[in-house]
């Protein structure tokens, strides 16, 4: 097991699989053991539970989540390394991997959690997949960019479209920050790890997302200037009478708004019409 965080062993791998690091699939592999051993600790593993994994790789994370949960369903869109997972799971046979994107495979399962260091360009679309899957996860331990899971944690002054769309659903909380230097081939930017937790079952509609994108549209306006052009210039008054009604300033910019200020406000709009 140690051996995968030796950079001449995966150097070694990559060599013999013909795989050469991609970013467009986010091939960067941890060198350090802290994150997995964070990313374990904070997953709560159960040894009746069955974890979702997004972007195996060389099973750094998949053989230590094997050898405490029941069951790990790892999804790799990587044919190259077919002959090898072919070959671990001769030896670990609570693993199965599911070869193939993500984002157009479905998640079966009626009870799971994700645990993943997920591809850094879909985590958006991965977060969202899962939030509004009709089966979601009791909850998701994810890597991803430091930058990500800022913007993901934010607080009402920064709050942006991802924060309020991974917020309305559940509770985001960084769980540690990860150095580049904690990877091969070393990436650009850090990484943090999140933990997305009491998911709500119920599905949030489009309208909200509507309105919300609608809100940030032009970040340095005013979020009542921006709602124009959801209920038109003739219904601006109607939109001041609701700010005041939510105790919500007139001046107030998009970023600004907690959660519970949004679902007030939308719930308000969807009324006017």
């Amino acid at each position: 097991m140690t051996s995968l965080y030796n950079i001449n062993y995966l150097q070694h791998l990559c060599q013999k699989y013909g795989l050469i690091p991609s970013k467009k699939y986010g091939q960067n592999f941890l060198v350090n053991e802290e994150p997995i051993a964070a990313m374990l600790e904070a997953g709560e593993i159960k040894k009746d539970d069955v974890v979702v994994e997004v972007g195996p790789g060389f099973g750094v994370l998949t053989l230590a989540l094997s050898e405490q949960a029941k069951k790990v369903m790892a999804f790799e869109i990587e044919k190259k390394l077919e002959s090898y997972w072919t070959e671990q799971i001769s030896r670990h046979q609570n693993i199965e991997i599911v070869w193939g994107n993500i984002l157009y495979q479905n998640v079966n399962l009626e009870k799971y959690k994700v645990i993943a260091n997920v591809p850094y360009q879909i985590t958006s679309n991965i977060i969202r997949k899962f939030l509004e899957a009709e089966n979601k996860p009791e909850f998701m331990i994810l890597m991803v960019q430091k930058e990500v899971a800022q913007r993901i944690c934010a607080s009402p002054g920064d709050m942006s479209v991802l924060a309020v769309s991974v917020q309305c659903y559940a509770e985001p909380k960084i769980v540690m920050n990860v150095p580049k230097s904690y990877f091969w081939p070393v990436p650009a930017v850090d990484s943090a790890v999140i933990k997305i937790k009491n998911i709500k079952s119920d599905k949030i509609s489009e309208e909200f997302f509507k309105i919300v994108k609608a809100g940030f549209a032009n970040r340095r306006k005013m979020l009542i200037k921006n709602l124009e052009s959801i209920v038109g210039k003739d219904n601006k008054a109607k939109l001041k009478i609701i700010f005041n009604g939510l105790g919500i300033n007139e001046k107030v910019r998009a970023q600004e708004l907690s959660i519970e200020q949004w679902q007030g406000l939308v719930r308000q709009m969807e009324s006017m019409r």
